[in-house]
C-alpha cells in the first residue's frame, strides 16, 4: 500500500529483529517506491528508533534523499522530535573510511592503523556524548586501546581524518572539529597512561573533581577549551563561532580582586577568572556539544551530572544533581561530581548551633594527633567542634 516495503513497515514499526532479517536477506535500503518519496531510513527516523537507523546507516542507506516535501531523515526526525535520531544521522561516519588506513597506502610498508583497531575506534568516533569523562570510559572499556602504542596510532589517524575533512571538496568543518576533539581525549588518556596510570582512574578522578564553592567541573571545562585553542585551522567558519559564543575569560586589575570574591587568581599582575563560573552560560562544552550534535528545543530527559549520559535515574535530595546508578555500584565516592559534600557539612553545622554558642576553627592534624582523646565525634569532628561564646 502506497508503495511501502516491508521494510519500511519494520521501520516505522520499530520491529529491529525483522528489519535485521530483511537487510540480511538483501532489502533495499534506498528504495524510492513509496508514494511521497519517503526511504526506510526516514521510517526509522520518524519512530525514533536508533537502533534500526544505525542498522540502515552501516547497510548503505542514503541521507541525502528527500521526500514530497522537500525533507531529508534527519529533518523529519527533527520536526518529531526525535533529537537522537537526528544526532545520529547527522553524526554518522562509515566504517569502509576508517578501513582504508588498515591497509598500507601507496609505498607505505605497514598500515597507519592496525585492523583489530578499527572496531573499538570506530565505536568512539560513532558516539554522540561528547562528555569528557564519557570519551574516556569509551577508551577504558576497550582493553585494545588502553596500551601507549595503540593510542598513538589512533590519534594520529583521527588527525589525518580531521585534515582530509577540512581539505575535501565540499569541506565538513563539523566532522572536522569532532576528529580534532576525539584526538585530544586520545592523546589525554595517552598522556596518563605514560605516567603510570594503567587503568586510567587518575585522569576520570582530575576530570571529575569539582570546584570546592559549587562543584562546577572547571578541569573538563579547561580541557575543553584546550582543544578548542589546538584546533589546527584557525580561519574556520565554526571555530570562530564556537570562540564568540563561549563564555569569555575575564581579566580584571589586581585592585579589583576583593570585589570578584572566591573564583579569581592573581597571576602577573593580573586576576585571572580560570573558567566561567556554574551560572555562567553558555560554557565552552554546552557550545561544542549544540555545534556537533545541534541545539535542542527541549530537555525530555534527565542527564547523568557525572558521565552526560542520558537516563539518569538517582538524584541527590540536597543539591538535586541526577546520576546514573551504575556510578554508584563502580566508582568510589570520592569520583562522583555531586556538591552535596559541602552543602550536608554547612547544614549540619548550622543544625547544632544554638543561641549563644560560636563554631570554633577545624583543627589542624597535628592537633588533632595530639588529642584524639578530646573533642567531638562523628560528623561533628570535621565541622569544628561547638563552644559557648
Amino acid at each position: 500500500q502506497d508503495g511501502m516495503t516491508p521494510l519500511m513497515h519494520a521501520a516505522y514499526r520499530g520491529r529491529t529483529e525483522v528489519c535485521r532479517l530483511l537487510l540480511q536477506r538483501g532489502a533495499d535500503v534506498n528504495c524510492h517506491q513509496h508514494e511521497y518519496g519517503y526511504t526506510a531510513l526516514m521510517f526509522a527516523a520518524l519512530s525514533g528508533k536508533t537502533d534500526i537507523a544505525s542498522m540502515m546507516l552501516d547497510e548503505g542507506a542514503e541521507t541525502e534523499p528527500v521526500n514530497s516535501v522537500g525533507r531529508t531523515a534527519a529533518q523529519m526526525a527533527a520536526f518529531v522530535g526525535q533529537h537522537d535520531c537526528v544526532t545520529l544521522i547527522n553524526n554518522f561516519f562509515s566504517r569502509a573510511r576508517l578501513e582504508v588506513f588498515t591497509r598500507p597506502q601507496g609505498q607505505e610498508q605497514e598500515a597507519r592503523l592496525p585492523p583489530k583497531l578499527a572496531g573499538p575506534l570506530h565505536k568512539i568516533i560513532m558516539t554522540t556524548n561528547l562528555n569528557p569523562v564519557k570519551m574516556v570510559l569509551l577508551v577504558k572499556e576497550q582493553p585494545l586501546l588502553v596500551d601507549v602504542a595503540a593510542l598513538e596510532k589512533c590519534y594520529r589517524v583521527m588527525d589525518l581524518l580531521c585534515e582530509q575533512c577540512v581539505k575535501q571538496e565540499d569541506m565538513n568543518e563539523v566532522l572536522a572539529l569532532k576528529m580534532h576533539y576525539i584526538s585530544c581525549v586520545l592523546q589525554k588518556c595517552l598522556a596518563s597512561l605514560r605516567k603510570r596510570d594503567d587503568q586510567l582512574d587518575g585522569l576520570l578522578q582530575m576530570l571529575l573533581r569539582g570546584r570546592e564553592r559549587d562543584g562546577f567541573p572547571q578541569n573538563q571545562e579547561r580541557f575543553v577549551r584546550d582543544c578548542l585553542r589546538r584546533f589546527p585551522y584557525c580561519e574556520a567558519t565554526l571555530l570562530q563561532q564556537l570562540l564568540r559564543s563561549a563564555a569569555p575569560l575575564e581579566t580584571v586589575s589586581a585592585n579589583a580582586c576583593q570585589a570578584r570574591g572566591p573564583g579569581w587568581s592573581l597571576g602577573g599582575g593580573h586576576v585571572t577568572r580560570c573558567v566561567s563560573s556554574q551560572g555562567d552560560r553558555p560554557t565552552a562544552f554546552s557550545v561544542l556539544t549544540q555545534a556537533l550534535t545541534g541545539q535542542v528545543a527541549f530537555v525530555d530527559a534527565d542527564y547523568c551530572a557525572t558521565c552526560g549520559e542520558r537516563g539518569a535515574d538517582r538524584k541527590c535530595s540536597l543539591c538535586q544533581s541526577t546520576t546514573r546508578a551504575a556510578w554508584r555500584r563502580r566508582r568510589p565516592t570520592s569520583c562522583r561530581r555531586c556538591v552535596c559534600g559541602p552543602r550536608r557539612r554547612w547544614r549540619q553545622r548550622e543544625a547544632v548551633r544554638r543561641s549563644g554558642w560560636t563554631v570554633r576553627p577545624r583543627r589542624t592534624d597535628s592537633a588533632r594527633t595530639t588529642s584524639r582523646s578530646q573533642g567531638p565525634r562523628g560528623p561533628l569532628r570535621a565541622l569544628g567542634a561547638l563552644e559557648p561564646k
